[in-house]
């Protein structure tokens, strides 16, 4: 989820500089692009009425550990014949289909500046069947199918998209993914900025060596040495002119929630959906099998659909993707099962 305030249709030119063969102002130039490419896309679809499949194959070129308790691999990703791929800003993800078919989200965590080249890191989870793959299966000279890039979580720089004169951020474990390459053109562009980076230790954190170079701008919490952080050490470094871009779990960005200052210029990306609140228990009935499924009053439709049908298809489990949507039997819209629910009612799906 993404609350940041619109950021306007056109970029100042004395922010990105001329078309001149310095590398900081080619930087810019790209990235002010990559603002544009996603306003021409809309234009080209809503106007022209086109439906544009943003689909393409990309190939694995390079692979490698990005944390010390080597759970977070990073992936390079290119085009089959080394040419440009599709322009992104910070902030931005792709969806990866997996060798076996599976669909997941993963940030976008290089440099937007980077033509030739997505980069991605995925954290390995012991029961998450598109991360173990990802881990075990995805090598080198691997073909991947990709869509996007798409963003739903935008990055407004002071001045130009923003009323913030300094800028804060917060990244819990693998949320340095998107966070990552915000701090890098903050850093480009001369913004005044500060970052918290928390986890559960040190060795889970990935990045940390490309996150020295940015000196005391940067600073480290664990649990183990510092304790679960509260909303005054997350914020630690940020001002009440501070914009705050945050990624991390639920509880993080819950804390956040509760301690940023209202008024507060507040971007946020969450790992999963919001937590349920006053849910109504209900039952599933999979109607290809005849199995029904009870839904806790605490729990999404798709956690409990998992646990007979693991395979059932799923990225972000936030409601905004639309790869959760399974046809309502007798029905005229489909439900999208990591979100919504009834109040009680039984539903019966086409799974």
């Amino acid at each position: 989820m993404n609350i940041a305030f619109p950021v306007p249709d056109e970029v100042p030119p004395d922010l990105y500089g001329r078309r001149e063969r310095d590398p900081l102002l080619r930087v810019l130039e790209r990235v002010m692009n990559a603002h544009m490419h996603p306003l021409r896309y809309r234009h080209r679809k809503d106007v022209a009425g086109e439906s544009i499949d943003r689909s393409f194959p990309v190939v694995v070129v390079d692979r490698a550990v990005e944390a010390h308790d080597e759970n977070v691999m990073g992936f390079a990703l290119a085009a089959p014949d080394g040419g440009e791929l599709p322009l992104w800003r910070a902030g931005a993800h792709i969806d990866v289909e997996t060798p076996s078919g599976l669909l997941r989200q993963y940030s976008l965590c290089g440099d937007p500046a980077d033509s030739r080249r997505y980069r991605i890191a995925v954290r390995r989870i012991p029961d998450g069947i598109g991360s173990v793959e990802m881990h075990d299966e995805v090598v080198l000279g691997t073909r991947l199918t990709i869509r996007g890039p798409r963003n739903a979580f935008a990055f407004a720089v002071p001045g130009h998209g923003s009323t913030a004169d300094h800028l804060h951020f917060v990244a819990g474990g693998i949320g340095i993914t998107p966070i990552l390459p915000m701090v890098r053109l903050a850093h480009r562009l001369g913004v005044d900025w500060t970052m918290v980076y928390t986890g559960r230790s040190r060795d889970s954190l990935p990045f940390l060596g490309e996150l020295r170079e940015f000196g005391d701008n940067v600073t480290i919490r664990t649990d183990d040495v510092d304790g679960t952080p509260s909303a005054a050490v997350l914020l630690e470094g940020a001002r009440s002119t501070s914009a705050i871009y945050a990624c991390g779990p639920m509880p993080m960005i819950g804390t956040l929630d509760r301690g940023v200052a209202r008024g507060t210029e507040f971007h946020f990306e969450r790992f999963s959906a919001s937590p349920i609140v006053d849910g109504v228990q209900f039952d599933v009935e999979l109607a290809r099998t005849g199995e029904t499924v009870t839904v806790p009053a605490d729990r999404s439709a798709l956690d409990a659909i998992r646990t007979v049908r693991p395979d059932v298809a799923y990225s972000c489990r936030q409601g905004f993707c639309g790869t959760c949507r399974v046809p309502v039997v007798g029905g005229t819209d489909g439900m999208l099962v990591c979100t919504e629910r009834t109040q009680g009612e039984r539903v019966v799906l086409d799974i």
